[in-house]
């Protein structure tokens, strides 16, 4: 197996995990709700992921970025939780614009050279989400490594609000 189909697969299983929590967040007051007042609520968790994709894909085709004005404060590194909810979008367009950037980034990934995938990644100064990675391809394992972070955080707040374990052991 090549780079590609290992970045793929990881990509579709951190994915299939967040939304298969995801599914059971059905109002407004779900996706905003909090377990403890520092962590992330789900809308935040989703549009960062989102927001990620959307990084990564435009640092291999700028083209392919599309992100809603406003998004990086709400959303991005460093952002924090804002008390005016009012201030959050839709969770619908929220989650639309998540699925939408992971199509856009298997697509990128899809049309990528062997040439691309192999660049030096920035970083050499041990700083940044590619530090230290043996090549530019490794960002797509980034992506799906930092959602598994945040699927983490999703994970809490699903238990948190009645819901069931995502795995039920078998017995």
């Amino acid at each position: 197996m090549n780079l590609k189909s290992h970045a793929k697969y990881g990509l579709q299983k951190s994915r299939n995990l967040a939304e298969g929590l995801l599914v059971d967040f059905k109002t407004r007051e779900d996706w905003l709700f909090q377990p403890h007042s520092k962590a992330n609520h789900a809308l935040w968790v989703t549009a960062h992921i989102a927001l990620a994709d959307n990084n990564i894909g435009s640092v291999f085709r700028p083209d392919s970025a599309r992100k809603p004005d406003g998004w990086d404060e709400l959303f991005w590194f460093g952002s924090q939780l804002r008390e005016d909810t009012s201030l959050y979008p839709d969770h619908e367009e929220v989650y639309a614009y998540y699925q939408d950037r992971r199509e856009t980034l298997l697509e990128v990934l899809d049309e990528l050279t062997a040439d691309e995938l192999s660049a030096p990644a920035p970083g050499a100064d041990g700083q940044g989400p590619l530090a230290g990675a043996p090549s530019m391809g490794f960002a797509f394992f980034f992506i799906a490594y930092h959602e598994g972070i945040h699927t983490g955080q999703l994970t809490v707040a699903h238990r948190a609000l009645g819901n069931a374990p995502f795995f039920e052991p078998q017995s």
